[in-house]
């Protein structure tokens, strides 16, 4: 027997904020309140919390291409369950579809599954399949499908991070009958319905996964509005329309196949070039829109800007525990009172971020927040660090302790740390000489990043981590997390090993009670905001800037990636 599992929405609970000036910063302190408020009218006037075309008159339009210029790293392989980066899951979002989705409020919603039932003991879980649904392929999506998807992504030959870790606990899939899929666990896990609605384990044609890693990297098929055309390395992306497109998710604004003939979507990292293009109107839509150019666009009437803020995890400093000198709390506790990241906020982002103190996105309704904690106070690092031993000084005045100077390594993947937040790392690096530490920035491709993490060659790191729901406290802080997945990657990269927060964590995916839920992580992120073995920082900046031509853009509410299925463009 089972029972239908019920979801509540929950309307969004901010965050406790707080602000500190900074002496060197109280001169421009009437230029920077002049430019917040400017950046706050700027996103009142052009935000649509449902999507673009808030203005748009008239019945949509039929045909067009509309272009994209990405400033994300350009993905290896364009199949996310390889790995599983935010990159892959901007694209993936137009062609790739998963079981179930979220709407506005958070609630889970259908996709290509219909129905979902959870068995009395929480250890299996049956999916129905929307019916007539095909792969672009021809392959049929069925309960055979599911199977093969969920055993793609836990194949250790794939290379799956993401989407293996989120489903560290599902065991198989059962084929009950062809629109009925059975997933089957080691314990309950509350957070199954969020995962499954990630980009990451969306579902591809079984056939096509039998093809070489390097065939499916180059054209995943799936069942979405847009299929992969052709894939110019270093250039661009040709997406065509799906005709026989038949599964949008229940909150789509329509149904049948989408409006645009095509998607062109392009690598520019350089963020300068890719406003140019905008308003040069060579492209209709860019994303890792800088500051500055909020602020600057807000003077185009021809622009508007869609404030699509990341879930899971908030933007953050991550501290690794396993060595020195972060295996000391005491110093630990220096460092994030040396830094004065409010200041540094508040100069460079001209009050289009707002500092957060919390591991989790404010976009979580269940995000904790801990000011207290990272109150920038000089005085209390040098105690602390005089606790600690680190009592001697080099001629530039960094700290040491029997002849070891106190130096941290940070490695900065320029790929995933837009210029504004370099700059903010640079600030951390200065109000953190004061107390004696030596920072060394180390600004460096994906790639090497990755290889920086995996050889434990950092102390500090800045690793965006996005997944539905309060659950990537588990993927990022249990003990677990330390161990790599199959691509290598690992996600608990302050590398915090505590029982008690491992217990917390397993409690609060065997249940499905609410209020129960909430106490749970509220405890899990105070042990690790009090243990200070993360520095938060601000939400994982997330928006997309588009020509007036464009309507119907809208922020996915599971990950913030933006969907071109209801799109169209009227130029």
């Amino acid at each position: 027997m089972y029972r239908v599992h019920k979801f509540i929405s929950r309307e969004r609970h901010p965050l406790p904020r707080t602000t500190a000036a900074h002496p060197r910063h109280r001169a421009s302190a009437l230029a920077l309140i002049v430019a917040a408020t400017a950046a706050s009218l700027l996103l009142a006037a052009c935000t649509s919390p449902t999507g673009s075309g808030a203005g748009s008159t008239g019945s949509p339009v039929t045909g067009g291409t509309l272009v994209y210029a990405t400033g994300d790293a350009e993905p290896t392989c364009l199949d996310p369950h390889v790995g599983g980066n935010y990159p892959q899951a901007l694209v993936a979002t137009q062609y790739l579809e998963e079981l179930v989705s979220r709407d506005k409020t958070g609630t889970i919603i259908p996709w290509l599954a219909t129905a979902w039932n959870e068995s009395p003991d929480g250890l299996s879980w049956d999916f129905t399949l929307k019916p007539g649904v095909t792969f672009t392929d021809g392959t049929p999506f069925d309960a055979a499908a599911v199977a093969a998807n969920v055993a793609h992504l836990q194949n250790p030959a794939t290379g799956s991070s993401t989407g293996y870790l989120a489903l560290a606990k599902v065991t198989g899939v059962d084929v009950v009958d062809a629109q009925t899929a059975r997933f089957r666990l080691s314990s309950p896990d509350s957070a199954l319905l969020d995962s499954l609605s990630q980009p990451w384990l969306a579902m591809e044609s079984p056939a096509a996964l039998t093809r070489s890693q390097a065939e499916n990297c180059e054209s995943p098929v799936g069942t979405g509005p847009f299929i992969v055309k052709q894939w110019n390395k270093q250039q661009s992306i040709s997406l065509v329309r799906n005709d026989n497109y038949t599964s949008p998710p229940a909150d789509a604004a329509h149904t049948g196949a989408a409006y645009l003939d095509g998607i062109e979507w392009r690598f520019l990292p350089d963020s300068a070039s890719r406003y140019a293009a905008l308003q040069a109107g060579t492209v209709d839509v860019i994303d890792n829109v800088q500051p500055d150019t909020i602020i600057q666009a807000q003077k185009n009437t021809q622009l508007s800007y869609l404030n699509a803020p990341r879930p899971g995890a908030s933007n953050r400093i991550e501290l690794n525990s396993s060595k020195a000198p972060f295996d000391d709390a005491k110093v630990r506790e220096a460092f994030i009172r040396s830094a004065d990241v409010d200041s540094a906020v508040s100069s460079l982002f001209f009050g289009t971020a707002t500092r957060s103190y919390s591991p989790l996105s404010s976009a979580e309704p269940l995000a904790y927040s801990e000011p207290s904690d990272f109150t920038y106070d000089q005085d209390a690092a040098a105690k602390l660090l005089d606790a600690a031993g680190y009592t001697g000084r080099t001629p530039d005045g960094y700290r040491e302790k029997n002849g070891q100077v106190l130096e941290l390594t940070f490695p900065v993947s320029t790929n995933q740390s837009i210029p504004a937040e370099q700059s903010l790392f640079e600030q951390i690096q200065a109000t953190a000489k004061q107390a004696g530490f030596k920072i060394d920035l180390e600004p460096m491709d994906l790639s090497s990043w990755y290889a920086a993490l995996a050889a434990d060659q950092y102390n500090l790191v800045d690793a965006p981590y996005t997944k539905v729901g309060p659950d990537v406290l588990r993927i990022l802080y249990d003990s677990a997390g330390t161990v790599p997945a199959p691509s290598g990657y690992f996600a608990n990269l302050s590398q915090l090993k505590n029982p008690s927060l491992d217990a917390l964590l397993e409690q609060a995916a065997a249940t499905s009670d609410e209020t129960q839920r909430a106490s749970l992580y509220q405890q899990a992120q105070k042990l690790v905001l009090d243990g200070f073995y993360i520095l938060p920082l601000y939400d994982q900046q997330n928006g997309y800037l588009e020509q007036s031509a464009v309507h119907g853009l809208r922020a996915m509410p599971t990950v913030s990636t933006p969907t071109m299925y209801d799109a169209w463009v009227q130029r």
